[in-house]
């Protein structure tokens, strides 16, 4: 592990050809946007409340953990496999669960109602989109767009909350494609996203870039061959390493970590530095 000099951007390793990138894939929230921030303490509260009445359930300190746990695993997967996961262990603690799809309706209301005011706020010219976005995601973007790089982005959000979201921060222009969770979730995820694009443009590992705050996408990328960058947003100060992120996105296999996209030119000269 080292960083390159006078930055905060920290090489975990360097093992992938460089200097070969043509596409790149971007998570949404906590990677981009920041209008969800508080997302986890949403889905921690109203797990807790639907488990909480089970027969078998722990004592509050110790379903804390085990929630927060399961959330932590689980970040970067659609909803619906966090609200599977709810009702399975609302089952094992002798309780009478609803379906995931019950949960996740539920949820989702109650996430909407958690960020309506920054949406708005953004939409109605209140809010400055940039205010909601992880410091220099449009430095990133444009960086990548002047390298003729096509991006894709790929959420575990529902995608119609996604096109809108982006849409309100004006980043929808930048993306070639914009992949969010579907009804059918069976039929959706960011490595089946990463998988066609590979295929459908004949890629090979190194010519593609991931960039995500989650763990599913950094492994999913890092599986696939590409360079992974681990983005450890503090989402709430907007500024330094989340010490927390950046342990799971070391764990999932990130090749750089990086704070947020204020040295972009840094990382991307990395990036498509040949002589690495």
């Amino acid at each position: 592990m080292t960083l390159l000099k006078n930055t905060q951007v920290e090489i975990i390793k360097d093992s992938k050809p460089r200097g070969q990138i043509r596409f790149a894939i971007f998570d949404f929230d906590g990677t981009i946007s920041i209008l969800r921030e508080g997302w986890q303490d949403v889905m921690q509260a109203m797990m807790i409340e639907f488990l909480q009445p089970a027969p078998d359930c722990e004592e509050e300190g110790a379903l804390s953990a085990t929630v927060k746990e399961a959330i932590d695993v689980s970040t970067g997967r659609q909803t619906i496999y966090q609200m599977i996961a709810l009702r399975n262990m609302v089952l094992a603690r002798g309780g009478e669960a609803l379906e995931a799809k019950a949960y996740k309706a539920i949820l989702n209301t109650r996430l909407l109602a958690h960020i309506a005011h920054r949406v708005e706020g953004v939409r109605s010219g209140l809010i400055a989109p940039e205010s909601m976005m992880v410091p220099g995601s449009l430095k990133i973007l444009d960086e990548m767009r002047e390298r003729r790089v096509a991006c894709f982005l790929a959420s575990g959000t529902d995608q119609p909350y996604v096109l809108a979201e982006s849409a309100a921060l004006g980043v929808d222009v930048y993306f070639d494609e914009i992949y969010g969770a579907l009804d059918d979730y069976q039929n959706y995820s960011k490595r089946m996203v990463i998988e066609r694009i590979i295929q459908e443009n004949d890629l090979y590992g190194a010519e593609l870039v991931g960039f995500g705050d989650g763990f599913v996408e950094i492994e999913d990328v890092n599986a696939a061959g590409g360079i992974a960058v681990g983005v450890a947003s503090d989402e709430v100060n907007r500024k330094g390493v989340n010490k927390w992120k950046r342990e799971r996105l070391v764990k999932a296999g990130a090749d750089v970590i990086i704070p947020d996209f204020q040295e972009c030119e840094n990382v991307v000269s990395w990036l498509f530095d040949k002589e690495g």
